[in-house]
């Protein structure tokens, strides 16, 4: 399957660059994934569409202030580090420019901590160790900015329009941006419904926005990001599989932690666990009947994700006949109900 097959041409001006004053008045584009037709909605308007039979699962990850600007030690070269997975004893980082790093080099960041480079690997990644005083997290909070995509040329007014309504778990490198159109009057609505909602977590690291630079689909490679499920939440959506509830899952995220537990198991369960799950046309889904999800990059493993769940002919007609409604792409852009 060639990787040139999810592209597709978009006008640069449709790229979202800031969010909508109000999360919840995005464009919608509804679709039905068996048939491809489709309505023009608003994201206020998914309340609608939901009844006391279905399950929605959302992703609770809230995203780490985790670009962080430092300077080595020996030549004050300046260094800039995304992290991406907490390892423990180390991070996994993306490095820039990783050229200057080596094993042992040290990076100093401002009086507040150093990063002492572990192992360098390909593709800008590098293992760190940081040695600090203090809980690291609330020295990130002084130093880190949050790490918006290299698509998005404005400054952000407010950081928390870059964090779900509903983010609770910190450990992400991006946001799962579907869940940005969420509020809680839409939550409570959803609720008072008898809409059963529940959390998983996946922490989004280079897996999710890794970009894909081989040129046959099959020859991609995603890299592991690390997946909460409870035990409550692993009963509910069992007993939902069981009553035969429409499981509705709320992006990519949420959709590949879902899949993976699912397809290990054959069943909902409590795990935290690592997963490399890449989605695309020819898989079976087995656990999410229905998803809420932005409009992807080209050639992006998310977009292909999402052709799987459809067909990726009724996903590209989809995608142009947003690009010819004036659709905001991306992060901060609009949303699709594919159901």
């Amino acid at each position: 399957m060639r990787v040139e097959d999810f592209n597709y041409n978009l006008p640069e001006e449709l790229i979202a660059q800031t969010p909508l004053k109000d999360r919840s008045s995005s464009k919608l584009l509804v679709v039905d994934k068996l048939t491809g037709e489709f309505q023009h909605c608003h994201f206020y308007d998914i309340i609608d569409m939901f009844d006391e039979n279905d399950v929605l699962v959302l992703n609770d990850t809230k995203v780490l202030p985790s670009r962080i600007y430092g300077k080595k030690v020996d030549t004050n070269a300046n260094i800039e580090l995304l992290l991406l997975k907490d390892c423990n004893d180390y991070y996994e980082v993306l490095a820039r420019p990783a050229r200057r790093l080596k094993p042992g080099t040290i990076i100093n960041f401002g009086d507040l901590f150093t990063g002492e480079v572990l192992e360098k690997f390909d593709e800008g990644i590098c293992h760190v160790k940081f040695h600090y005083q203090g809980i690291f997290l609330e020295l990130l909070e002084k130093l880190g900015e949050v790490p918006l995509p290299p698509y998005i040329h404005e400054k952000l007014e407010d950081n928390d329009r870059y964090q779900t309504i509903y983010a609770r778990n910190i450990g992400s490198s991006a946001a799962p941006t579907a869940g940005l159109h969420f509020t809680t009057e839409i939550l409570d609505k959803l609720k008072a419904k008898g809409v059963t909602i529940c959390y998983v977590t996946l922490h989004i690291g280079l897996g999710t926005f890794r970009p894909v630079v081989v040129d046959t689909v099959e020859e991609h490679h995603m890299h592991s990001e690390t997946y909460h499920m409870s035990s409550e939440v692993a009963s509910i959506l069992n007993e939902a599989k069981k009553k035969g509830k429409r499981i509705v899952s709320v992006g990519t995220t949420s959709t590949r932690t879902l899949e993976s537990i699912y397809t290990k198991y054959n069943e909902f369960r409590e795990v935290t666990e690592e997963t490399n799950i890449f989605i695309y046309p020819g898989y079976k889904f087995k656990a999410v009947d229905a998803l809420i999800t932005n409009f992807h990059l080209p050639k992006s493993t998310l977009i292909m994700l999402v052709s799987a769940f459809s067909t990726k002919e009724i996903i590209m007609n989809c995608y142009n006949e947003a690009i010819k409604e004036n659709y905001r792409f991306f992060s901060f852009g609009d949303a699709m109900f594919i159901k």
